[in-house]
């Protein structure tokens, strides 16, 4: 009997959610993601220390300007990671524009043009980037001007319905809907209910929308996020995709027990409505919804605190 990881791969595209070169060569994923946590991890790591030198001057070449030249030593670094982890994954890295742009469609637009540009310099085709921006109104616009020119895009930080509907109106190539923090949400508000497998408030949520993008046709990528046991990407197995860390890979690999088919497009049904797609709406169903509102914020603002931190490293060099 194969291992649950080899049972899953069977099923589902398993994407690697680590900075670490090691750990993904040990686990052999398809796809990689990263975010500025990721980095901020990764940057600490001896194997990237040539990398933090080769964009600190690489910037400081660019432009004269301090704040200039933070901004493009980090999406240099995250590039030359980028660059190191397509070196061991046959498939597409996730590279995340500053969390800080989350409400400037203008600037997540140049952003991820800037990235594009330093991977194509690298001599790396687009069909093996994903630009990762969070799932606001204005980054899901910059999604649909990016996807029109051929730029695919991650749309992460993805907690509600609503934002899945927009996202696949845009035709964004993949979402990544954030399982494990939801899960948290509802814990510390009601910690004594039953979260257990399909009981799960994070899997319901991922479950309901890879069943309504499914049933409507969307071709938008469904990839599960942000998980807290391997329970979670058990009930999701037979997802587009799924992000896992390399602890859960690891415990997943160590059972060799039945791995069941959860998900399948041709079993795909849903009786939820399509809503109207226009901002009034979006926020409308973002501010009745508590707990993708606040993860949201909190998400943004804790990429945002980790680029900041990212950045000290590198000037600090």
């Amino acid at each position: 009997m194969e291992n649950q990881l080899q049972q899953l791969k069977s099923m589902t595209t398993v994407v690697a959610d680590t900075g670490d070169i090691e750990a993904i060569g040990q686990f052999t994923p398809v796809d990689a993601t990263t975010n500025p946590s990721l980095l901020l991890k990764a940057a600490g790591l001896p194997i990237y220390a040539p990398l933090l030198n080769q964009a600190k001057s690489w910037a400081s070449a660019q432009s004269q300007d301090p704040q200039t030249q933070l901004s493009l030593m980090t999406q240099k670094l995250s590039v030359l990671i980028g660059l190191e982890i397509l070196k061991v994954i046959p498939g597409r890295i996730s590279t995340e524009v500053d969390a800080r742009l989350s409400f400037n469609t203008e600037a997540t637009v140049e952003q991820a043009y800037q990235l594009i540009r330093l991977y194509n310099d690298a001599g790396i085709s687009n069909d093996r980037i994903l630009i990762k921006i969070a799932s606001t109104w204005e980054g899901i616009q910059a999604a649909r001007i990016l996807e029109k020119e051929g730029i695919n895009c991650n749309l992460t930080l993805l907690f509600s319905f609503a934002q899945a509907a927009a996202c696949a109106d845009a035709g964004a190539y993949l979402i990544s809907p954030f399982v494990g923090r939801i899960l948290d949400w509802y814990k510390a508000r009601q910690p004594e209910q039953d979260y257990s497998a399909e009981l799960d408030p994070g899997v319901i949520s991922v479950s309901s929308i890879y069943n309504f993008y499914k049933a409507n046709g969307y071709k938008t990528i469904v990839m599960g996020a942000s998980f807290r046991n391997i329970t979670e990407i058990q009930c999701l197995s037979g997802c587009d995709r799924l992000t896992i860390s390399p602890q859960l890979m690891s415990e997943l690999e160590k059972s060799n027990a039945p791995l069941i088919q959860q998900l399948s497009e041709s079993t795909a049904t849903s009786d939820i409505a399509i809503p109207d797609n226009d901002e009034m709406t979006f926020r409308w169903l973002m501010n009745e919804d508590a707990m993708a509102t606040e993860k949201l914020a909190e998400g943004i603002r804790n990429f945002a605190a980790d680029q900041v931190k990212l950045e000290q490293v590198l000037s600090d060099l």
